[in-house]
């Protein structure tokens, strides 16, 4: 298969890079990063609509139900503030809560990060024609440069929101990291409002990394579509297996590609092959489900004080807001 080049005849070569570093590891893994093209944004559309797949519903029922109290908990003091969203992408979930605000006539400006420049432009006219009056100030970067940018132009309190179990696809270090560096980015009463996924029957996990229509089984192979299509390489998806797995004791759900054959691998962007053995698998994603009394340590433990926590009907999933403590 010939390699995709882009407009200036170039390969990604982060992309291939991480490749090689991935497939040549003890244990062969790819980042999930790499699901995400024109192919797999539309698959995971597609996931967030399905019976199975219950984290979108239940985020969207906690700012439909509860958007006014979480309202009132930020602005407690009547202040103006400015609403920032990592990974804003099509604003889908987030528009509901802005809907609330909106209409409880709070001062708020909405300052959506993503490294989709698109994106946001597509999500600012979007939500210009909804609310006209909304002042929507894009930030194409970086999560951390978007926020230093943000903090060095405004004094104005910040909630930052980090939404849909992002936070659940880090590894436990990574996790840390990020949010100790966030804490450092945050000033004095700027508050953060993340998504956690709770742990809960681990069959009702499963389903929703597993659906029956194989949407999720079709956008976990994305990413051996897009090393066939952009880096010459020749995997038959026949010749794998989507395999999702949950622990319920660690609370990691985690996505492989297990190979059905024993086969070589050629990556023509690499010059080289890769031997797969016979149910060798590749892992692909880690998705952890947690506990409130977990979420809370690790909140207290990076330096922010929880201040409340706004959970959907069935308990499936819970936005927690807390505060940057005093220095």
């Amino acid at each position: 298969m010939a390699i995709h080049r882009n407009q200036n005849g170039d390969i990604d070569m982060t992309f291939k890079d991480d490749v090689d570093k991935g497939l040549s590891a003890p244990f062969k893994y790819l980042l999930s990063r790499y699901f995400y093209d024109a192919c797999g944004d539309k698959l995971f559309q597609d996931i967030m609509h399905m019976p199975e797949y219950y984290l979108t519903d239940a985020e969207h029922e906690i700012f439909s139900e509860q958007g006014k109290h979480i309202l009132k908990a930020v602005q407690h003091d009547g202040t103006g503030f400015d609403l920032v969203e990592f990974g804003a992408g099509d604003g889908l979930k987030t528009r509901i809560l802005i809907k609330r605000m909106v209409e409880e006539k709070a001062d708020f400006r909405y300052l959506p990060i993503d490294i989709s420049g698109d994106v946001l432009q597509a999500l600012k006219f979007e939500l210009s024609l909804e609310f006209p009056d909304l002042e929507v100030i894009p930030e194409h970067a970086e999560y951390f440069t978007a926020l230093h940018n943000i903090s060095k132009r405004s004094g104005r309190t910040k909630l930052v929101l980090f939404l849909g179990s992002s936070i659940g696809n880090f590894a436990e270090d990574r996790t840390v990291s990020f949010l100790n560096v966030l804490n450092e980015k945050l000033n004095s009463g700027d508050r953060v409002m993340i998504g956690f996924d709770l742990k809960k029957d681990p069959e009702v996990i499963l389903r929703a990394y597993n659906d029956e229509a194989g949407i999720t089984a079709s956008f976990n192979m994305n990413v051996l579509r897009r090393i066939n299509r952009e880096l010459g390489g020749n995997f038959d998806l026949d010749k794998f297996k989507h395999f999702p797995t949950y622990n319920p004791e660690s609370g990691f759900a985690r996505s492989y590609l297990v190979s059905t054959d024993a086969q070589e691998i050629s990556i023509e962007a690499l010059g080289k092959s890769f031997a797969f053995a016979k149910g060798e698998c590749i892992h692909t994603e880690i998705s952890r489900k947690y506990s409130i009394p977990q979420i809370e340590k690790l909140l207290t433990d990076t330096g922010f004080t929880v201040q409340e926590h706004f959970l959907d009907k069935r308990g499936y999933y819970v936005d927690t807001l807390a505060e940057k403590k005093p220095q």
